[in-house]
């Protein structure tokens, strides 16, 4: 499959202004960046000619995030056990593994696929939804603990959740994480935890520790024997009806709207 459109490595503001969408007219492009309305990289550009990476320049006009039509590409994943959210090394290729990449490798060409990120990670033998994108400004924004985004999780255990252990996760836990090759201990931020009918838990945290989710039911003693990611922030792995092994592509202006206005 060939890219739907080819984004020039560096491109002059004006340009990238106009094929936003934004602006009715090209007077109104250089009264925004004459008037210092204008930002790139973070910092105010009064110069029409600037030439900038849009794929690496986050752009804003009062504080407006602007962005071009089709220059990322985002994808909606029904991660599949056994997968991890990685590209596969050599090692890893001669022990079988398999990489989330595959679902989406006859998706796009060559040029998108080798940009594409996973937004977080979900372990290997964790299921659900998992976000892939060539934005690495949403990554970041979706992923950092400072925008507070909730992910949550669909977790079948070895036996029934208590309540005084609801409560606890609930407050916040010890659990211990590796940090150059040394465990230190780390108190969880508050969860929503409930239970349905049959037994199955659901957690919402808005933390992406290591393998966060286990650890934090091993530090009451539960092992968790299956973990499915359902949502992140407003956006439903169910809105999508994927089986797992699946993706599609999503409008980077939805996704946000999903995620963000919830």
């Amino acid at each position: 499959m060939q890219d739907q459109q080819t984004i020039p490595v560096k491109i002059r503001l004006h340009q990238f202004l106009s094929r936003t969408g934004v602006f009715s007219s090209k007077r109104d492009v250089k009264d925004a960046i004459w008037s210092g309305e204008i930002t790139v990289g973070g910092s105010v550009v009064k110069d029409i000619s600037f030439q900038f990476n849009a794929n690496t320049k986050a752009v804003e006009w009062k504080g407006e995030a602007l962005r071009l039509p089709g220059l990322h590409h985002t994808f909606v994943l029904n991660k599949p056990s056994g997968s991890i959210c990685s590209r596969l090394n050599k090692q890893e290729r001669a022990l079988g593994k398999r990489s989330v990449f595959s679902v989406v490798r006859e998706l796009v060409g060559d040029s998108i696929f080798d940009r594409l990120l996973t937004v977080g990670r979900l372990d290997e033998q964790t299921t659900g939804l998992l976000l892939m994108t060539t934005d690495g400004h949403l990554v970041h924004d979706i992923a950092s603990p400072d925008t507070h985004v909730e992910k949550t999780y669909a977790v079948h255990l070895d036996r029934e959740l208590l309540p005084d252990d609801m409560l606890l996760l609930s407050k916040g836990v010890t659990i211990e994480l590796e940090v150059d090759g040394m465990f230190t201990a780390y108190t969880t931020s508050p969860a929503d935890v409930s239970v349905n009918h049959d037994g199955l838990v659901h957690i919402s945290i808005s933390e992406g520790k290591k393998r966060q989710v286990r650890r934090m039911f091993a530090a009451l003693d539960y092992t968790v024997e299956g973990l499915h990611r359902v949502s992140i922030g407003g956006l439903n792995l169910g809105m999508f009806g994927l089986k797992s092994g699946e993706a599609v592509e999503i409008e980077e202006t939805l996704l946000r709207q999903l995620v963000f206005d919830r």
